[in-house]
């Protein structure tokens, strides 16, 4: 069975250094942030070194890397000078995206501070609406939340609310994080059928453009968002092999976002392979 995964990638050394180092672990795909995950500097990438990466990936078969925007960035912002940071910074991403062929664009959808979940849905829906029609060729993800503090997104209602507010637009559907559902009350250690039918019922499979494989540090419905390497947390290995090898998820580009040096998620990517490799 052939299986699209790969982990989080540092982009210090260039965009092809990126690409050389998927390869060297044997990953087929890749997730970076698009700049500094905790601030607001962007090195701007020089073209010759995306193009690098794009025929490495072409000549290597790895695909659909996945750009996740920093955690600085707050859509549902009430104050006007970080939904404005957040808005052209966002479009200014997408817009860079275009360059990576088959890239997708991951996002959290943002914490409401105060304001109420339902003003906050509001507030990220129409952002979406505003940098869309940049989207071109690029797949946009809304992120499967914890539920911690004021967060939106902590629920498949709430995921659908947004999709339905940004009309349904055909580029934006969800990255389902495993360690984020788990921690928001959904059992996708014990009940991985039933979490997949109440999403399909809600949101729709369609919508499900990626996943990211994290074990969970907390107990089912914390709310609190703490990531463990895989099989070392409260969902446990045998988890990963049926997610991974599920009939309606192992056509999905799976990102782990572990807590882990290099080696480890290249021991964690053999391992999904031989999950993979016994079906």
């Amino acid at each position: 069975m052939k299986l699209t995964v790969g982990c989080h990638l540092s982009t210090t050394g260039g965009y092809l250094a990126m690409g050389k180092t998927a390869k060297s672990i044997d990953a087929t795909t890749f997730q970076f942030f698009t700049r500094n995950p905790r601030g607001s500097s962007r090195k701007i990438p020089s073209l010759t070194d995306v193009e690098a990466l794009v025929r490495f990936m072409e000549e290597n078969g790895i695909e659909k890397p996945l750009a996740h925007a920093p955690y600085t960035y707050n859509p549902c912002a009430m104050d006007e000078g970080i939904r404005t940071y957040t808005t052209e910074n966002m479009r200014e991403d997408l817009i860079f995206l275009h360059a990576i062929p088959g890239a997708m664009y991951n996002f959290h959808p943002g914490c409401h501070v105060g304001a109420g979940a339902e003003a906050g849905i509001a507030k990220t829906a129409a952002l979406l609406r505003e940098i869309l029609p940049d989207s071109a060729n690029v797949r946009i993800t809304v992120e499967t939340m914890a539920g911690k503090g004021t967060e939106i997104g902590r629920s498949f209602e709430e995921i659908r609310q947004i999709l339905d507010l940004a009309e349904n637009h055909p580029n934006l559907g969800v990255c389902l994080d495993t360690c984020h559902v788990s921690d928001g009350g959904y059992d996708v250690a014990g009940d991985l059928d039933g979490v997949l039918a109440e999403f399909d019922r809600i949101i729709g499979l369609n919508r499900l453009f990626a996943i990211h494989l994290n074990d969970s540090k907390n107990p089912l419905g914390a709310h609190k968002d703490r990531h463990e390497k895989l099989g070392l947390g409260y969902l446990g290995e045998e988890a990963f092999a049926r997610i991974v090898t599920h009939p309606k998820l192992r056509h999905l580009p799976f990102y782990l976002e572990t807590p882990n040096e290099l080696d480890g998620y290249a021991s964690e990517i053999r391992l999904l392979r031989r999950f993979a490799d016994n079906k």
